[in-house]
């Protein structure tokens, strides 16, 4: 038999007598054994530890657990139940060296994270054996919270008449009751943790702060955050052992479900943390993949997203945390065909290239509208830039779409298109696409380059840009890294310093355009959309050239052309023709200098 917890330097005999407490009965419906407790408390004393048995409800123990001091290891042991309203089937039953029995603030949240039957503490006072008591009430708080009912202190022959199948009838009765959301739709309780690393050109604060409106973003609650500084992060953790310990304890006090890292976690340190801590433990990329997921709205974007998952998931098939994978190859799984390690990869590779080749036709439909485009000689301007701030915003304001905008981080997704005609009728084609963010994986970039196509494509990028930030620099430096992945830092770049209105300082606009080319707006209020405007068509004016002709009206075919080619202005009928004010490309303006009128 298995004893959990610290074993260092435990003298075997002790260890005898803790693997001996698996031989013990508790009858049913009772709580403990005067012999039980005595046993628990003769090895408290000779240890100074804390002694925990975890019984079951036909009074069988089935695990037992050593610690210090001041705490046991309390692992995730959760039985199955028919409905996460009904208690484990579990109890808990430890010793507190000192004698003070009253429940600690982990004993309590561990109670109701495990949903044990009971939680009871014992000690020894005056020679005589008593504990203190704590189970579900079968109630809630205004905030949700499980309400407890605690009994104690009292002697254990007191709590030994407590009839146990009775109070566990009772309280899962009214748990049953309780009209409650699903599992679903409850709000996950997230720590976050990162590292601060020397050199680092984004400060913890501001990538904490970060993480924190992504986790929001999607749907979680955070209720504390951590940071540790290390020249590097830990290759079995990532955190420092100490730091981890400390989570554990805070995972309990605060009931947190959720454990986000601020950075890429391996796989091994994924499952070494969720294997200490007890809770679901998810990196950053991970977290960003969950909010593509929920903002995915058409077909090419939700399979773009599941590519990126699949290949995130691949390398964590090895039974490193992940449900699809608890079985891996060794003994006890071999047989003549694969390990369902082996199964799990084959259909992964399987399900990529299935995506991939989806992927690969709508990007064929694409290249077949960007074809007609171009024969169109309509402009296309790209709007990029750090996520959240505001190119979609901009977009319905300068074309009066109403594409879905949110005060949230990658409300979009999907790139929208939508046409635009500028104040001197300049046509063009505006593109809103997925935002950008420090730290941004490969991997997300590789899965989304289909959709950013229209990045590499764009006539004109325009960097929108929330100068209201304070680290506006580093964000500027993380969307350039991205669009040089892409291929597209040699793109003409109008930077659009948006949120102007909130620029209290007007000395800090020299300092934004030093270098840059640049314009302030506010897309929210509408300053100087009208100003971008103008900078835009400056922007194509160079590389047109303005004419007037005059086309007879046996050359229709030139007129033609001139509409194939979206450069008519303006049109009027002459008795000897068809008067045009176009603008043209400078490579077309020799094919119609013929028709063109001279003041």
């Amino acid at each position: 038999m298995q004893v959990n917890g610290d074993l260092a330097n435990i003298k075997t005999y002790i260890l005898e007598k803790l693997k001996a407490l698996y031989d013990m009965r508790v009858p049913i419906g009772q709580i403990s054994t005067r012999e039980l407790n005595e046993e628990m408390l003769a090895i408290t004393e000779d240890t100074d530890r804390e002694v925990a048995v975890y019984l079951n409800r036909q009074g069988k123990v089935v695990q037992v657990s050593l610690g210090d001091t001041a705490t046991v290891d309390l692992p995730e042991f959760k039985q199955k139940t028919r409905s996460d309203l009904r208690l484990s089937g579990i109890r808990c039953i430890h010793t507190h060296p000192s004698g003070d029995v009253r429940l600690s603030a982990p004993d309590l949240s561990s109670l109701r994270r495990l949903r044990f039957d009971c939680m009871a503490a014992i000690g020894r006072k005056d020679k005589k054996i008593i504990g203190c008591l704590a189970f579900f009430a079968g109630e809630m708080s205004e905030d949700g919270t499980q309400l407890l009912t605690q009994y104690g202190p009292a002697e254990d022959k007191i709590l030994a008449q407590i009839n146990l199948n009775l109070l566990v009838t009772v309280v899962n009765k009214k748990l049953a009751a309780q009209s409650t959301k699903s599992t679903e739709d409850e709000v996950e309780r997230a720590i976050l943790a990162g590292v601060e690393r020397p050199g680092s050109s984004w400060p913890i604060e501001e990538s904490m702060a970060e993480l924190e409106r992504l986790a929001d973003t999607a749907g979680a609650k955070v209720v504390a955050a951590f940071t540790q500084r290390k020249e590097k992060p830990d290759a079995a953790f990532f955190l420092g052992r100490g730091k981890v310990n400390e989570l554990a304890m805070e995972i309990q006090n605060l009931e947190a479900t959720l454990l986000i890292l601020d950075d890429e976690l391996t796989p091994s340190q994924q499952h070494n943390l969720e294997r200490m801590l007890g809770v679901k433990v998810i990196d950053r990329t991970a977290l960003i993949l969950d909010i593509f997921a929920q903002r995915a709205r058409s077909r090419e974007g939700k399979l773009q997203v599941e590519l990126a998952q699949l290949r995130y998931n691949l390398p964590r098939l090895s039974g490193q945390g992940l449900a699809l994978s608890r079985l891996g190859g060794g003994i006890g799984t071999r047989g003549p065909g694969e390990t369902k390690l082996e199964v799990d990869r084959r259909r992964i590779y399987s399900k990529i290239h299935d995506i991939e080749e989806q992927i690969d036709g709508m990007k064929k439909s694409r290249s077949l509208h960007r074809k007609r485009r171009k024969e169109s000689q309509i402009p296309l301007v790209a709007l990029v830039g750090y996520t959240n701030a505001g190119k979609s915003t901009l977009l319905n304001k300068l074309t009066g779409s109403e594409v879905f905008a949110e005060d949230k981080l990658f409300a979009t997704l999907d790139p929208t298109t939508r046409h635009l005609q500028l104040p001197e009728k300049q046509e063009i084609l505006l593109t809103d696409t997925v935002g950008f963010i420090q730290k941004l994986p490969h991997t997300l970039v590789k899965a989304f380059r289909a959709t950013l196509e229209e990045v590499q494509e764009a006539d004109l990028l325009l960097h929108v840009v929330d100068c209201s930030n304070e680290n506006l620099e580093a964000q500027i430096e993380a969307v350039v890294a991205v669009l040089k992945e892409l291929e597209a830092d040699g793109k003409p770049v109008l930077y659009v310093f948006n949120k102007a209105d909130q620029l209290a300082n007007p000395h800090i606009r020299e300092q934004l355009l030093h270098g840059r080319d640049g314009v302030f707006i506010s897309a929210m209020t509408g300053e100087n959309l009208d100003g971008l405007q103008r900078r835009i068509e400056g922007f194509f004016q160079e590389s047109q050239v303005r004419m007037t002709l005059l086309i007879p009206y046996d050359e229709g075919a030139a007129v033609t052309k001139l509409h194939k080619l979206n450069a008519v202005v303006e049109t009027a009928y002459e008795e000897t023709g068809t008067k045009v004010e176009v603008r043209l490309p400078l490579s077309e303006k020799d094919s119609f200098t013929k028709y063109e009128l001279k003041e």
